[in-house]
């Protein structure tokens, strides 16, 4: 019995720890796409009308982001992360995409 509870403490212990660098992820990956976002209106690879989508698109999942957390005293739950993470996936193909299509304004 004393080995699940130790079992069940660290992994708790490990999930607290885990958290703040699991949010730092999703905090770097935002700046991270802004930043490709900027790089790519500098370069004239994207158009005001991508650049505005873009911007659009990441402003939502800011948003969802801001609000899942308040929900949950500041952090994302496993699943919310999943989903932010599927988010951020399809919006950088995205960029690439915009920033590789051959339009310049």
């Amino acid at each position: 019995m004393k080995s699940v509870a130790a079992r069940f403490a660290a992994l708790a212990a490990a999930a607290f720890l885990a958290s703040p660098a699991l949010a730092a992820e999703v905090d770097d990956r935002e700046a991270n796409q802004q930043a490709r976002i900027a790089q790519g209106v500098r370069s004239g690879q994207l158009t005001p009308g991508e650049t505005a989508h873009l911007e659009r698109k990441e402003a939502a999942i800011h948003q969802e982001i801001k609000q899942e957390r308040a929900a949950n005293g500041g952090h994302l739950t496993p699943g919310e992360r999943a989903q932010v993470n599927r988010q951020q996936n399809r919006v950088s193909n995205q960029i690439y995409r915009a920033k590789h299509n051959d339009r310049h304004m």
